[in-house]
């Protein structure tokens, strides 16, 4: 598919996080439209504003309140835009750069510790427990766990062979299946494929469940979910490295 339209959606990351495919993205990308040839408009720029919206909704769950909850979870899906709009303009203009990468990976992860940080408190003014606090210490322990488990195993990996990165991206490049131009029964078919994704927990699925408590005024039993997906995962994913590791030492790649 040619034009602008087309040019945007193939942009869109083909292997987004639950919320971010079907939601965000999206309008991330009828943003996009409207501002791609804004030149004063830059990727870096729409990280800052992201990382800025997201400290506003945070302040909103820290004074607290149903009308301030309220508009809390609209700036979070507010900066989720955002953080999906980056990507994909420089992606448009082909501008991506590595230091732009790192200040969105960089942002992404200070918010998630901002907003469970912000609920914790509000759960706790509510409650007068510190429970949601606890409960949000643990989650994002683990959540930042899963991310230094990736790492260092990328780190164990490359010691074992130096081309490993290069052979992972190669592996892991998905195929467009659905979008603009593959008509309704293929994009049916991808959003249910897309739905298993929810049980991951990871960022995109943080938004929503992030939102959805706020707007039901149900801060702990989202913390509850958040810790213990948080501990499983981190758990997992652990395990899966050290084996991993463990088995590439036993079978050396050959060259």
């Amino acid at each position: 598919m040619t034009g602008k339209l087309g040019k945007l959606w193939a942009t869109k990351a083909k292997d987004d996080e639950w919320w971010s495919s079907f939601v965000t993205s999206p309008v991330a990308i009828a943003a996009n439209f409207v501002v791609a040839e804004q030149n004063w408009i830059t990727p870096n720029r729409i990280t800052g504003m992201s990382f800025f919206v997201a400290v506003a909704a945070a302040v909103f769950v820290i004074v607290g309140g149903y009308p301030n909850f309220i508009m809390a979870a609209v700036l979070i899906h507010i900066s989720h835009v955002l953080d999906c709009m980056d990507g994909q303009l420089a992606r448009y203009r082909q501008t991506s750069s590595p230091i732009g990468s790192y200040l969105d990976r960089v942002s992404d992860q200070v918010q998630v510790a901002l907003w469970f940080g912000a609920a914790a408190y509000a759960a706790y003014s509510q409650s007068d427990s510190v429970l949601p606090v606890f409960l949000a210490l643990i989650g994002t322990a683990f959540y930042g766990l899963r991310g230094y488990i990736k790492y260092i195993s990328i780190e164990f990996e490359m010691a074992q062979d130096p081309d490993y990165v290069k052979r992972l991206a190669n592996g892991t490049k998905a195929k467009t299946v659905a979008g603009l131009g593959f008509g309704l029964r293929a994009n049916v078919q991808w959003f249910v494929r897309e739905q298993p994704k929810i049980l991951q927990f990871n960022e995109g699925v943080f938004v929503f469940i992030l939102t959805a408590a706020l707007l039901l005024d149900s801060l702990e039993p989202m913390l509850w979910i958040f810790a213990v997906s948080q501990v499983f995962w981190g758990l997992y994913r652990a395990v899966e490295g050290g084996l991993r590791i463990r088995d590439n030492n036993q079978h050396p790649i050959q060259k």
